[in-house]
């Protein structure tokens, strides 16, 4: 009876282990599915492209002077308020007057004694020189009334001398605007004494027209001094520092007469119509420059492109519809484009969306962007 149960037992066994046999020989038979990944494509192509070149800028005044005083005293006026716009010879500021004032009139009173002193030595030399024809007087007396004369004289020059300075004196009591634009926060206020040359008052720039300075390297100066010649204006635009665009464009005005070379730059300047006064001194913003290609390039959609440490790469589709990875080089950026200098030939398939689920080599299904 146990024999018997045994090798019923045994049989079992056997059997069980056959089965799980066939089962492990079929799942090695079919194998895993291969994964396709669904991917967005496009097409290298070609056209004539604007490449929009960036440079970091300030905005600059084309005038731009410290008003300092040239005559000492006390602050008795400011005619006009803290970032006011003026125009040229506007009155800004006065000092007090009242001692320039009597100068002027001392210095007329002065002049009016010369100028009598020497008409009268005049008219002595005039009269001895009468008398001296006629020998009725001695030749020193002459002598002495025609040095008398030049001295008269001398005075008339120093008292015309210090009345031009006294009336000097005077109009530099009152600060005017040397040019037509905008004074800054005072510096100063009614009653502040103030020192010749050494106060500073205020400070004016002009703000229209308005210029935008900004660093080239060398290599670019020949395309520059092309924009400059041209007067290219639509080629110069700028973008604000809240990432709106200018609705002026400018051109190139000016070209700083040597490279840097230390840097190997050189500062350019261009200058804007600044009617609505957004651009102000000071104010940091990007200087776009665009201009066309000479001849068609290969352009991808931007988002084609994966960066890796600096390395730029794009995943194509080859012909058993498996992705490839290729480095390229990369040109101008424009709009949602990029060109590409090199790695890519007019007409490959490149994957613009899903290249995040791919490796090299795996199977994908495509559709075009």
């Amino acid at each position: 009876m146990k024999s018997t149960i045994s090798f019923a037992a045994s049989l079992t066994v056997f059997a069980f282990f056959l089965h799980a046999c066939g089962n492990k020989n079929n799942t090695n038979q079919a194998g895993p599915q291969e994964k396709i990944v669904p991917v967005t494509t496009s097409v290298v192509g070609s056209e004539i492209v604007t490449a929009i070149r960036n440079f970091p800028a300030t905005v600059v005044a084309l005038n731009e002077t410290e008003l300092r005083a040239e005559v000492s005293g006390y602050i008795t006026n400011i005619y006009v308020s803290d970032g006011a716009t003026v125009s040229k010879g506007q009155r800004l500021y006065e000092i007090d007057r009242t001692r320039y004032v009597a100068e002027v009139d001392q210095a007329k009173a002065n002049l009016n004694i010369a100028e009598s002193n020497y008409e009268r030595v005049k008219k002595d030399v005039e009269r001895y020189k009468t008398l001296q024809a006629k020998d009725a007087i001695a030749k020193q007396t002459v002598d002495y009334a025609e040095t008398d004369l030049n001295n008269q004289q001398a005075q008339v020059q120093g008292a015309r001398a210090a009345l031009s300075t006294a009336t000097t004196n005077l109009n530099r009591s009152v600060i005017t605007a040397p040019f037509a634009g905008t004074v800054g926060i005072s510096m100063v206020r009614n009653g502040a004494l103030v020192s010749a040359g050494t106060t500073l008052l205020n400070t004016i720039s002009s703000t229209n027209p308005i210029a935008v300075e900004f660093q080239i390297n060398e290599k670019e100066i020949d395309r520059i001094v092309d924009l400059q010649k041209n007067k290219a204006t639509n080629a110069i635009k700028v973008t604000l520092p809240n990432g709106t665009s200018y609705d002026e464009p400018g051109f190139i005005s000016t070209m700083d007469r040597a490279v840097d070379r230390n840097t190997g730059t050189l500062k350019v300047r261009a200058t804007f119509n600044n009617n609505q006064q957004k651009l102000r001194v000071g104010m940091n913003l990007l200087l776009n420059i665009s201009t066309l290609s000479d001849a068609e390039e290969l352009i991808v959609p931007y988002k084609a492109v994966v960066e890796q440490l600096g390395v730029y790469n794009v995943f194509t589709i080859s012909d058993s519809s498996t992705a490839v990875f290729k480095e390229v080089k990369l040109g101008s950026k424009f709009e949602d484009k990029v060109v590409i200098t090199s790695g890519l030939n007019a007409g490959d398939v490149v994957i613009v969306d899903g290249a995040n689920s791919i490796v090299e080599g795996g199977k994908v299904s495509t559709k075009k962007n």
